[in-house]
């Protein structure tokens, strides 16, 4: 008992204090109940609706399909239409350019070179027999001339001597017949008038300087000169026959002499005139010839050029991909190659070298590809292994199909070239630049609102707000956020069923942003 004094001592006044504990229970009890109630339900539906924005390294990958195809291909034809006689070839066959692929029907291709050589080498003999002719003939001809100029030579100097030996016989002849003298003299000088003026204008009139008939006119002049001087010499002479048979005789042989002078003249200017003939001639003659001849080579040059043509040979190194024709069938080349071998066929095999793989990239994702970007491969045929390769070329025109914009991008392989075939579907990862402290969020955190992009973000009741946002690269499941958000603020992945409406602001508040 005595221990129990002090304590009842110390519970004089108990009330006041008995209410004080009484009420900071009740609050502590409150604020409990409180934070039982709200507090941790509210924070786990929001950790059940949202994420925060975070910033971690971002691999940029863009993906992708494809489809591989050969660098090179062409449907391999005839230039002409033919039968296929021989097929040296099979599918998948690999060939070196230059190989024998298939052999053109070409008996008539073989008979037309045999015809065109035989044509060309008798043109070449027409032309090598001119050349040796037509000098000769011209030298014939030169010959003529000289013989002709010879003979007036030889003419003109037995007229010389015929000429001394007659002023000899006259010396001792009266001279009575003076004057039957003076008048040949007379005679003889317009005869060599009439002869100059002749010779003058001849090679005029070759010349085309002056008419035929101008030159006629002087040649009738000639004559008339001739008849004059004979007249007068016939008259001296039947004036001299009385007085001295000698002298007669004498002017009788100049008189011959003339006139074969004359007729010499006449002659060796015709064989002139058939010698510059024969000399333009030989010109023309013998580029028609040789005119020949080339034409005659190069119609055989054709025929070979159409033999050779049927032996169908590789353009490039290569596998065969396609057997279009078969030995037999009627090849008719055309823009477009059969599907199958048949009796009648536009091509006779497809040859393709190298492969690539062309992918189709979405327009927002283009300006993140460059030339040289390594690029994953992964084919259908082959799921477990990943190929390799490098972008070749952007196209730089885009496709549109289904109101979807793409554009053809080129992968050159690095590996794959033996397991890969032409025409495999594959998978094309694009490996881009790594960005170092890259601000992301869920990409389905993504909306469009009003015709903005953005978020929904907790407002302070943490009920959904929109906000803006600028993104970046969008790669699956995971959106860049450029402007608009700062890190570990929490954005909307889902909305709860009493929220649905955010997403639909009023019409006064659209209208008030555009």
């Amino acid at each position: 008992m005595p221990m129990a004094m002090p304590l009842v001592q110390s519970m004089k006044k108990p009330l006041p204090i008995l209410l004080s504990l009484l009420g900071l229970g009740i609050l502590v009890v409150g604020i409990f109940a409180y934070r039982s109630a709200y507090g941790p339900s509210r924070q786990s539906e929001l950790d059940k609706y949202t994420v925060m924005a975070t910033e971690s390294p971002l691999e940029v990958e863009i993906k992708a399909s494809g489809t591989v195809q050969p660098q090179q291909t062409v449907n391999i034809s005839p230039k002409a239409p033919g039968r296929l006689v021989r097929l040296f070839v099979e599918q998948g066959d690999v060939v070196k350019k230059g190989d024998r692929i298939a052999v053109m029907e070409n008996q008539e291709f073989f008979a037309d070179g045999k015809q065109s050589e035989a044509r060309l080498r008798e043109a070449i003999a027409r032309y090598e027999q001119a050349r040796i002719r037509i000098p000769a003939e011209i030298d014939q001809l030169r010959a003529q001339v000289n013989q002709g100029r010879t003979r007036i030579a030889q003419a003109q100097s037995q007229l010389a001597s015929a000429q001394a030996r007659l002023e000899q016989a006259q010396s001792r002849i009266p001279s009575n017949i003076d004057q039957l003298r003076a008048q040949v003299a007379s005679a003889e000088s317009r005869l060599k008038l009439a002869e100059n003026r002749r010779n003058r204008n001849q090679s005029l009139l070759q010349e085309g300087a002056i008419t035929q008939d101008q030159y006629d006119e002087l040649s009738n002049e000639f004559l008339n000169a001739q008849a004059g001087l004979f007249e007068a010499q016939s008259r001296l002479n039947n004036a001299r026959t009385t007085a001295s048979p000698e002298v007669g005789q004498i002017e009788q042989e100049i008189v011959q002499l003339q006139g074969a002078i004359a007729e010499a003249e006449q002659g060796v200017a015709a064989q002139m005139a058939q010698l510059r003939e024969r000399q333009g001639t030989a010109e023309t003659e013998l580029a028609t010839l040789q005119a020949a001849a080339s034409q005659a080579e190069a119609q055989l040059m054709r025929s070979k050029i159409a033999y050779e043509d049927t032996f169908i040979v590789a353009p490039f190194d290569g596998i065969i991909t396609q057997k279009f024709a078969t030995v037999g069938s009627f090849v008719t080349p055309t823009t477009s190659a059969s599907s199958t071998a048949s009796a009648t066929s536009t091509s006779i095999v497809a040859l393709a070298q190298g492969l690539e793989v062309v992918a189709r990239v979405p327009e927002v994702d283009i300006s993140a590809l460059r030339p040289g970007q390594m690029v994953d491969i992964v084919a259908d045929a082959f799921p477990n292994e990943t190929f390799t390769g490098r972008v070749i070329r952007v196209a730089p025109e885009a496709i549109v199909e289904n109101n979807v914009t793409s554009f053809e991008v080129t992968i050159g392989l690095a590996t794959g070239q033996e397991q890969l075939r032409s025409k495999m579907n594959v998978d094309v990862v694009f490996k881009g630049d790594r960005l170092a402290n890259a601000l992301t969020v869920p990409t389905v955190a993504i909306v469009t609102v009003g015709g903005r992009t953005g978020v929904m973000v907790p407002d302070a009741e943490d009920k959904p707000q929109f906000r803006p946002v600028t993104i970046g690269l969008v790669l699956d499941d995971k959106t860049q956020i450029l402007r608009g958000l700062e890190p570990k603020e929490r954005v909307f992945i889902d909305l709860p069923e009493d929220s649905q409406d955010a997403l639909n602001p009023p019409e006064d508040s659209t209208e008030s942003d555009n």
